[in-house]
């Protein structure tokens, strides 16, 4: 009978909660819209599927070795970290110091849970390599600089006015943020809600990028939202197009202006990182990593690398960040 209550025990079923439940739902249905519906299948499906496997009960594959070493409620264990963090020996108060120690001190705690034994999960790895170094996002930028054709840009640099007029979805939404604290029905802080507010922008990278600077804990739900939000695109556009537009106007083909020369190609993604990066210096490794990307595509010298950029390396780099969020 002890062996039959500890098989029972090690199953998953019998340590499945609410809020895994739910995920785990959630996950299935950003399944279902990647392969059934194909909305951004390239993104929701890794997402759906590391969603899949960070919630298998006990698993502990989105768990860092000292999420680990909190989850298997051992006192002695609870009772040394404790003590380095001068807190109760219980899980919340450790939690809750946890919270408010520096970086270096939450790094000794996780270095003290890899000397008892822990080990981080695959999908934390994961994420520390691809999200928590920031590099997958930059390299993802990459990827699109070189995939982007500026030509139409800088044959009529009008259009310029339609992507900054996309900017005031990030404006609507941090301000959507900060409504919703001011009534006291979610609470966000400012970092959190500027955080929130790149997902109007409807760029996923930027949206990682950013969370992952201003609010990490935030981070795969901003990821989630802001890939199926661009998802949904498709159904959202054509209702408002039709209502904004005659069928007269939909059916103009919109034909490039003037021939754009390859220096002016060549020239543009260097002359914007160096206008914008010495205004916002802030910017410039997201956007060096855009221009570099589109540099190589232009310059026309490096057609292996950019296309390794523009296929491998991005594909490569997405699975990791799809299964980290």
């Amino acid at each position: 009978m002890e062996s039959l209550n500890a098989l029972l025990q090690g199953m998953g079923l019998m340590h499945l909660g609410a809020g895994q439940a739910i995920m785990l739902l959630v996950s299935l249905l950003l399944l279902w819209l990647a392969i059934a519906k194909k909305f951004e299948p390239l993104l929701l499906l890794p997402i759906g599927f590391g969603g899949l496997l960070s919630n298998i009960p006990e698993a502990g594959m989105a768990l860092t070795a000292l999420e680990s070493l909190l989850a298997h409620h051992d006192a002695g264990q609870l009772a040394v970290i404790a003590a380095k963090l001068n807190c109760a020996p219980d899980v919340h108060a450790i939690k809750e110091a946890l919270a408010l120690a520096l970086p270096s001190v939450q790094n000794q705690m996780e270095n003290l849970a890899v000397d008892m034994g822990y080990t981080p999960g695959v999908l934390a790895l994961f994420y520390k390599v691809a999200i928590g170094s920031g590099v997958a996002p930059l390299v993802i930028f990459m990827g699109v600089g070189a995939m982007t054709d500026f030509g139409p840009l800088l044959a009529n640099p009008r259009t310029l006015l339609l992507g900054a007029a996309a900017q005031f979805g990030i404006f609507a939404t941090v301000l959507g943020a900060l409504t919703l604290n001011y009534f006291g029905l979610i609470s966000f802080t400012l970092p959190q809600a500027a955080a929130i507010g790149i997902i109007g922008g409807a760029d996923g990278p930027t949206a990682i990028y950013l969370s992952g600077k201003l609010a990490p804990e935030l981070l795969g739900a901003i990821a989630v939202a802001a890939y199926s939000y661009m998802a949904l695109v498709p159904l959202i556009q054509p209702p408002i197009m039709k209502a904004l537009t005659s069928e007269t106007e939909r059916k103009i083909r919109m034909v490039q202006l003037r021939t754009v020369s390859k220096r002016e190609k060549i020239l543009f993604p260097v002359v914007l990182l160096m206008l914008v990066a010495l205004l916002l210096p802030d910017a410039a490794p997201l956007l060096g990593m855009f221009c570099f990307g589109n540099l190589m595509r232009e310059s026309g010298v490096v057609e292996r690398l950019s296309d390794t950029v523009q296929n491998g390396l991005i594909n490569i780099v997405t699975i990791f960040l799809g299964l980290s969020v």
